[in-house]
């Protein structure tokens, strides 16, 4: 096998198995059907008894359509799974479902239950699994189904944070990859490979694959495996190499951008490295790089005194001037130079029927921030004619529905109790209760006469 990065590999995937505690990475869950909703509420009154779990099962498998049933068995699945106590129901489920007459095996499908149970520590079933799709791909289209089948494998197991799970394909799958003359394979599976190798902190070994992969005839490497190695450096805090991978990036004729710049923020803010925020922010702004509001998510989430004053919203400064005057210097810096960023424009729609402005997305930092820079550009516009008066001014929050406690907006709370506290005339909508609404000229006169 070509190749010098030496990885340590089980023997099999049981075998010598340390179970630790897992940080699955986020997930989008897919929606669930009306009879999903049904199917795992009669499953959660059923737990603890495993006959009326499988019955429930055989009887939904049985009435439910293709669609239905996937769609219930992708949910459980999932790594953000909203059901957590149910997904040892998984198995089960997909060996009901395999013994319908419209099914057909997913390889990406069984990598996901394969990542799962090894979470779980379903050890045995993870390989017996395993076994059967390596020797199903094995009589269908060679090689290629089965460097695809590692894949997703890999990209399933770092997600759940399975480091054995990942390891052990990412031997398999080397192996496969510098003996296939498929390019577009190699260029997915290395990808791959090094984002999994870089989920288990093992950037430097990252890197030494990335490095002979370039090595191979007509390859390059892409802006995605940089990005992963300096995000790997980045977050164990190896800030030298971050720097270093990020001038072999721009060496290569890759520019950087946004993302790239919210990788390097993200590293520096997880490690307290407030200075080095403020200089990177610079650093964007004099490269013309934007910012967006995952920018200002990753700054603010940074601030230990904008964190802890947001504990406790009836203490929160109801201006930006009187924000900066409470953060502690670097943190008033860290403000000052998000708040000088277009991306209030980019969030806010203005029109002479309709002024919305929208805080999905934002965290509970980046909507304190966003709602004081709102109030101080719409005062401005106000004053000096600028801005239109619309005919409804509109806030969206959300409902809460992809929150951490479901129906329950933790950017809502906070706008309520800011909305309260300025005796604003902006009132949650009746018919979305996700917004708030009120009429432009109220609004209008509410801020001028703040002032």
């Amino acid at each position: 096998m070509a190749g010098s990065v030496q990885v340590s590999l089980p023997i099999s995937w049981s075998l010598h198995h340390q179970h630790k505690q897992r940080q699955p990475l986020s997930a989008t869950t897919c929606a669930l059907s009306k009879q999903g909703h049904r199917f795992f509420s009669s499953l959660a009154a059923a737990a603890g008894d495993d006959s009326s779990a499988q019955r429930l099962i055989r009887k939904f498998v049985a009435s439910s359509s293709k669609p239905i049933a996937l769609n219930a068995l992708s949910h459980l699945l999932s790594s953000d799974n909203i059901h957590p106590n149910l997904s040892s129901l998984a198995l089960p489920l997909y060996t009901r479902i395999t013994t319908t007459s419209w099914f057909y095996w997913n390889p990406k499908l069984v990598a996901c239950l394969i990542a799962l149970l090894d979470q779980q520590g379903q050890f045995e079933d993870a390989e017996t699994l395993l076994s059967e799709s390596v020797q199903k791909l094995g009589f269908r289209d060679g090689d290629q189904d089965l460097a695809i089948f590692y894949c997703d494998l890999i990209d399933s197991c770092s997600k759940r944070g399975s480091k054995q799970g990942v390891l052990w394909s990412y031997g398999h799958l080397k192996q496969l990859l510098f003996d296939s003359p498929n390019f577009s394979l190699r260029r997915r599976a290395s990808e791959m490979m090094i984002r999994g190798l870089c989920t288990l902190d093992l950037p430097h070994e990252a890197e030494k694959l990335m490095e002979e992969m370039t090595a191979l005839e007509g390859f390059k490497p892409s802006p995605f495996e940089f990005k992963c190695i300096i995000n790997g450096y980045g977050r164990t805090g190896s800030f030298t190499e971050m720097r270093r991978v990020l001038g072999l990036m721009e060496d290569e004729g890759y520019v950087l951008d946004t993302i790239c710049s919210n990788i390097v923020l993200s590293s520096y803010g997880a490690h307290s490295e407030l200075s080095e925020l403020v200089s990177w922010l610079r650093k964007m702004k004099d490269s013309d790089i934007q910012f967006s509001f995952r920018t200002y998510n990753t700054v603010l989430n940074s601030c230990p005194t904008i964190m802890s004053i947001l504990r406790d919203p009836k203490l929160l400064p109801l201006t930006m001037e009187g924000l900066i005057e409470k953060l502690p210097k670097e943190e008033g810096f860290l403000v000052e130079e998000l708040i000088g960023s277009p991306v209030l424009m980019e969030t806010l729609k203005w029109s002479c029927s309709e002024g919305k402005l929208d805080l999905h997305g934002m965290h509970l930092g980046s909507a304190l921030v966003i709602m004081l820079q709102w109030m101080e550009e719409l005062r401005s516009g106000f004053h000096s004619g600028s801005l239109v008066v619309p005919v409804t001014v509109i806030i969206v929050c959300g409902a809460g529905r992809h929150s951490g406690v479901r129906g329950e907006s933790p950017v809502k709370a906070l706008i309520k109790e800011m909305m309260i506290r300025l005796r604003s005339p902006l009132r949650i909508d009746r018919k979305n209760v996700g917004c708030f609404v009120a009429k432009g000229k109220a609004v209008k006169e509410w801020l001028c006469l703040q002032h």
